[in-house]
């Protein structure tokens, strides 16, 4: 009977290790990259990653030089910067995938990963974005303007969100990079 209740306190334990390791569903939520191919968050698991909706004609734009800043600092230690293109304030970004390419590395010498532009608010809202600011997010709410930005730990857990204007090498966008590598 010892041998039996041993064996089912193991696969208990056995099972709660393995649903552990399972990607977190933020992770796994189909993206395409901006030369249109598949792929996810799941890309970067086991990095800190800030998901970030860009745009080339904001106010808010320079901050592509502090994010690229940013990600050359970290990048080594586990830290990826994930630049979601968007055009739903303003029309800031209407330009084709080539063509935010083209600006991010002509003008700003953007090295992070680019995705495909999508609708980050409103009824198309692309599922990303869906569970970043939907109900059940640790940070819900609907974006308010370009360069809003997301903090995933290195387990795919939401842990952080700054409006806009907090630029990525502010203290407090820093102290929390650096802490969620250091967990």
């Amino acid at each position: 009977m010892k041998t039996i209740l041993l064996f089912l306190v193991l696969a208990a334990l056995a099972q709660v290790a393995l649903a552990g390791d399972s990607p977190s569903p933020l992770l796994s939520i189909p993206l395409k990259d901006i030369k249109g191919n598949d792929t996810s968050l799941n890309a970067y698991s086991g990095k800190v990653i800030l998901v970030v909706n860009v745009a080339s004609k904001c106010g808010f734009t320079p901050q592509y030089a502090g994010l690229e800043a940013l990600y050359k600092k970290y990048k080594d230690q586990g830290f990826v910067i994930v630049g979601v293109p968007c055009n739903d304030f303003g029309g800031q970004e209407p330009g084709s995938a080539e063509e935010i390419q083209a600006f991010c590395k002509g003008t700003y010498d953007v090295t992070f990963p680019l995705m495909e532009k999508v609708h980050v608010k409103g009824a198309e809202k692309c599922p990303l974005y869906q569970a970043l600011t939907g109900k059940d997010s640790k940070f819900p709410g609907e974006i308010g303007w370009n360069f809003t930005k997301f903090l995933i730990d290195r387990n795919g857990q939401l842990v952080n969100r700054w409006p806009s204007p907090v630029k990525p090498d502010s203290s407090e966008v820093v102290s929390a990079v650096e802490s969620a590598l250091k967990g």
